[in-house]
């Protein structure tokens, strides 16, 4: 859990696009400890669902490098051990933000026909539950098909005063309420090539604004 008061790390320590020179705060984590703790939660999630075939859905656009990373860790773990595990990985896009404020009504686009996730065991991977209702939206969708299991793995969980209480199967980071961008999380479109995660600046969000 990253406290509140947690002051960061200064942008000087790391190298980062200069092309966003004064649009970030701060390193709140750096990507050599996200790629740490998503080595973990590979051997976390192996361990508590055992070796048994999966379905990967991955939330668009700002999982994906968390996917990836997850992924290539769960198959590693299959690739040396005993029992091949068969992962299939599907990519669903949800909306629900515009500039830093959540826009309430979610959209959903992309992926196969969710009806073919009936008895099967499904992992959704995202990449931050803010207040939690976009992920219970999506999770009453997929109920209505039985699945076998559904299990949640989100990179960062946002403490903040408007969550309803969902937390997720298996948390990266817990994190102040901030809005983060980079390693794929993005301001309007901006950042996702940011290997960090990093607080956006008030600089950065009105020159990205739209």
């Amino acid at each position: 859990m990253i406290s509140d008061d947690w002051p960061g790390y200064h942008l000087d320590l790391f190298t980062y696009p200069q092309h966003y020179c004064g649009d970030l705060n701060r390193v709140l984590i750096p990507h050599g400890v996200i790629v740490d703790r998503t080595e973990k939660l590979a051997k976390d999630i192996m361990n508590d669902i055992g070796f048994c075939d999966m379905v990967v859905l991955c939330v668009l656009k700002g999982s994906y490098k968390f996917c990836a990373d997850l992924v290539e860790n769960l198959k590693n773990i299959s690739r040396n051990s005993d029992t091949f595990v068969s992962m299939k990985v599907d990519f669903i896009r949800l909306k629900s933000y515009q500039n830093d404020q959540s826009m309430g009504d979610m959209q959903i686009s992309g992926g196969d026909d969710l009806s073919k996730l009936a008895g099967k065991n499904v992992l959704i991977v995202e990449d931050i539950v803010g207040t939690g209702r976009t992920m219970k939206s999506l999770l009453g969708k997929i109920e209505k098909y039985k699945p076998n299991m559904i299990k949640v793995v989100s990179l960062l969980v946002k403490r903040t005063p408007r969550s309803d209480g969902f937390r997720p199967d298996y948390t990266g980071f817990e994190i102040p309420d901030l809005f983060v961008v980079g390693y794929a999380l993005d301001y309007n479109e901006y950042f996702r090539d940011l290997n960090h995660i990093c607080v956006i600046s008030e600089q950065g969000k009105g020159k990205y604004r739209v």
